[in-house]
Order: structure tokens, then C-alpha cells, then sequence
């Protein structure tokens, strides 16, 4: 029987959020700060549960973004990934390229964030790994600051990987995950691990 090993990317795979990290690298720590403090009374509020993850998001993706060249914006991603492999965790690393050297298994990155900076940190990997992330939309070469797809995130992240693999029954399923964003996927899992590859990992009981 197959077996997917389904991966959470920003807190699981890497050691922080990488949003704030691509702003940062994209625009520069003050600009981010002012960002961030433009939208803090969101952010609170989402943090509150009063305000939708993904609306938030869009508009921070926006602020800092909207108008940009696809290309310009492809090859800051690409620098992102090439710049900081260090926000990749070890553990993680050395537990991806076991799995994809053994038979009848595929490895799939599940994240929320933009896939654009999210796939790169796999370039190396022989195109081996899949990703799976929030995609945004560009029309005239230019990104309009929205997203194309849902935000990746919660039972977004089972619908997304049974759209790849249908077929529930024809293969067992590992999901590794650190947050909210990650419960559904893990409970849809035959084994989840939460919080991986660090102190206090544990599986989540079925």
C-alpha cells in the first residue's frame, strides 16, 4: 500500500513563521514594522477569533505586495529560500529525504503560506516533494494582492491533499503539524505527530 507523508511547513518543517521573514527580506525590517503596526487592531482581532485568518492575510499579502511583477516577486522567493535554509529545522530535513528514499511513499508540504516562496526551499530535493499552498493571482504580469485559492489552512489542508489523492483507502497517511491550522489534517491521518522534530513531540491518539 502507498503511504503520503504529509508535511505542515512554516513552525513544523522550518523553526518560525516565514511570512514576517519573507517581508522582512522583501521589504525590509522597517517597512514590515509599519506594516504590522498598521494592521495590529486585526491581527488582534483574528488572534480573538473575531476576524477571519485568511481576510487578514490577503490584506497584509496586499499592503505589502499589490502591483509587484510576477517575476520581480518569483525571484525575491527564490532568493528567500536560497538565502535562509537555515529556517529549515534538521530533523525535518534528514526526515524528508529518508522517506523519499524508500519504495511506494510520497512527500507532500501542506502550508498556508504563498507557495511561490514555500517551494523553493525543495529545489534540491529532485522535485520529489510536492507543495501545496495558498496561491495568488496575477493578471497583466502584475499581482492584484488576492488570492486565487483558499487559504491553506485547517480543513482547507484535507481538502487540497484529497484533491491530489482521492482515494482515501488505497494508502495510509502520516501527517506531521505544530498548530491549529494543522488539527484537521492530523485527525484525518491514520498517525499524526504534533510539534516534530524538537523536545515534546508527540502522536496524536486515534
Amino acid at each position: 500500500m502507498k503511504r503520503i507523508y504529509a508535511f505542515d511547513f512554516d513552525g513544523t518543517l522550518t523553526d518560525k513563521d516565514t511570512l514576517p521573514a519573507f517581508i522582512r527580506f522583501a521589504k525590509g525590517g522597517i517597512r514590515m514594522a509599519a506594516g504590522f503596526l498598521y494592521f495590529s487592531p486585526l491581527i488582534v482581532l483574528m488572534k480573538l477569533h473575531l476576524y477571519p485568518n485568511w481576510k487578514v492575510k490577503q490584506q497584509v499579502f496586499s499592503w505589502f505586495f499589490k502591483g509587484m511583477e510576477a517575476g520581480v516577486f518569483d525571484r525575491l522567493c527564490l532568493s528567500f529560500a536560497r538565502q535562509n535554509p537555515q529556517l529549515l529545522r534538521p530533523e525535518g530535513v534528514a526526515t524528508v529525504k529518508r522517506i523519499l528514499g524508500e519504495p511506494e511513499t510520497a512527500v507532500v508540504v501542506i502550508s498556508a503560506s504563498i507557495d511561490n516562496w514555500v517551494r523553493p526551499f525543495f529545489d534540491g530535493f529532485g522535485g520529489k516533494v510536492q507543495v501545496l499552498g495558498t496561491q495568488i493571482e496575477v493578471a497583466d504580469g502584475l499581482l492584484t494582492g488576492r488570492f486565487t485559492s483558499r487559504n491553506c489552512y485547517g480543513q482547507e489542508k484535507v481538502n487540497r491533499l484529497t484533491a491530489l489523492y482521492p482515494h482515501r483507502k488505497d494508502y495510509r497517511l502520516t501527517a506531521f503539524g505544530d498548530s491549529r491550522g494543522d488539527r484537521e489534517l492530523l485527525a484525518y491521518a491514520d498517525r499524526g505527530f504534533y510539534k516534530p522534530f524538537r523536545n515534546g513531540e508527540t502522536e496524536c491518539g486515534k
